[in-house]
């Protein structure tokens, strides 16, 4: 498990009749805010704030074409050489970080290689290091950059 202290939350947030959204800074766009889309805004906003990872190499939601099917992935770190670095995918807060989360995780591995993996629900986090004949477990999320 992976210690995260998240910022105090700075968000830019609005109401539309019974609907919250958020302003989201990397999408330039406001969001309605489910519970998923808390904690990735939340774990964004750690790794700028706290680790300094430069927000212009995060990329949110985009699209990968797996076996045939269009899926999203949640968050994606590339490196300094805009090579993708760190993998991550979100939950809402209820949601168990089990075996299938992982799963989903690795399927988008296959498609989009990267050395870390991670899986969060904003409460629980867990990371891992692609290595040679498997995973590495992390017990903290790598600097930026990582050596």
């Amino acid at each position: 498990m992976i210690d995260v202290a998240y910022p105090a939350p700075q968000f830019r947030m609005k109401r539309e009749g019974d609907k919250q959204y958020v302003f989201d800074s990397i999408r330039k766009s406001w969001l309605l805010l489910t519970e998923e889309e808390w904690v990735r805004q939340n774990f964004v906003s750690y790794l700028i704030a706290s680790l300094g990872y430069p927000s212009t190499l995060i990329a949110l939601e985009k699209e990968l074409i797996l076996n045939g099917l269009r899926k999203r992935f949640d968050i994606l770190v590339y490196d300094s050489s805009h090579k993708p670095w760190m993998l991550i995918e979100c939950k809402a807060p209820h949601v168990p970080l089990n075996e299938d989360v992982l799963q989903q995780a690795l399927r988008y591995h296959m498609t989009i290689p990267v050395p870390f993996l991670l899986l969060t629900n904003g409460n629980s986090t867990l990371g891992w290091r692609k290595e040679v004949g498997g995973l590495q477990a992390l017990s903290e999320l790598p600097s930026w950059p990582d050596p």
